[in-house]
């Protein structure tokens, strides 16, 4: 049954529909969307009765709007922004009236740290190997995550043995589907059990790739590897696309190798939004809270802000 809920969340996650055009075809007084999407006003059942068969139209799915998107954010390498895109895209999603749960896979638990949960009692490696439910911690309205630490590192073996390993984490995420509108999950930096996990449980991957050489390096492994999850276990997962982080303009080294991903990675979606280097960034994780509560005026705050509604647009 459509609710005033689900025709805000088809309408944020589909900002290039035209409010003026949905009122119309539905024959809704003007301003009554816009208004029902700043929260100004509820839509009544006359409203919803009208709208349903439009939004229909324009491919509104009730099934597919009551399952949240999984989707793992990937690179092989170490420090090209990973968990910084996990925390502050989650959070920015969250700002633009999602509900955000962030997975924790990455066994150095930086994601879980950098929110604030140091030692969690209950935790990722839990649910995957002793059959509990995948833990979930409150961070703020609409944004949740499940822990790791230490402990998952000492797991892989274990889960590899397991029957059907691979598939516990998506097992695991199946019941929260309906709870959420993004899942967001933090991969390690390596092509391991808990990255194959991911894919595993994902409907797409994101990439984040720095512009340094070093980062471009090996690239083709993680595409080889994608490609193999998805033609051995996964046909639905996808690459949602590259987001260029820690980026360094006056850097010339950073202008070239921008055009050589253009260049070499054009198949691929490469959002325009490009994070920007920012100490704001790096602060925030110490302080251990997203970009948004510790600098909102920050440029990263600004850029994952941005990315955000690219993203939401692309969807």
């Amino acid at each position: 049954m459509i609710t005033h809920e689900k025709v805000i969340q088809f309408l944020r996650r589909n900002p290039a529909l035209s409010v003026s055009i949905l009122e119309k075809e539905s024959g809704l007084p003007t301003s009554t969307l816009a208004k029902a999407l700043s929260g100004d006003r509820v839509l009544n059942q006359k409203h919803l009765n009208a709208l349903y068969p439009i939004l229909v139209k324009y491919g509104y799915n009730e099934a597919y709007n009551n399952k949240a998107k999984v989707i793992s954010i990937i690179n092989h390498k170490g420090g090209v922004g990973k968990t910084t895109t996990t925390i502050n895209l989650g959070k920015a999603l969250t700002q633009l009236g999602f509900r955000v749960l962030l997975i924790d896979m990455d066994s150095q638990g930086n994601l879980s740290q950098s929110l604030g949960i140091d030692n969690p009692q209950h935790q990722v490696v839990h649910a995957l190997l002793k059959n509990e439910e995948l833990p979930v911690v409150s961070i703020s309205e609409g944004f949740d995550v499940a822990p790791s630490d230490l402990e998952l590192a000492y797991a892989d073996l274990e889960l590899v043995q397991a029957v059907g390993g691979v598939n516990q984490l998506r097992n695991k995420i199946n019941p929260l589907r309906e709870v959420y509108d993004y899942i967001l999950i933090d991969c390690p930096p390596a092509l391991n059990i808990f990255t194959n996990s991911a894919l595993v449980a994902s409907n797409s991957c994101l990439i984040t790739l720095q512009p340094e050489v070093s980062a471009m390096k090996g690239v083709n492994n993680l595409f080889e590897r994608i490609t193999q999850v998805r033609e051995r276990i996964n046909p639905e997962l996808m690459v949602e696309g590259i987001l260029l982080t820690m980026v360094d303009k006056r850097l010339k080294v950073h202008k070239d190798m921008i055009d050589y991903v253009y260049q070499t990675l054009n198949n691929f979606r490469i959002y325009k939004t490009e994070i920007r280097i920012n100490v704001a960034l790096k602060e925030s994780q110490i302080a251990q809270v997203n970009i948004f509560d510790y600098d909102s005026a920050s440029n990263g705050a600004v850029d994952y802000l941005n990315f955000a509604k690219e993203f939401c647009a692309n969807n």
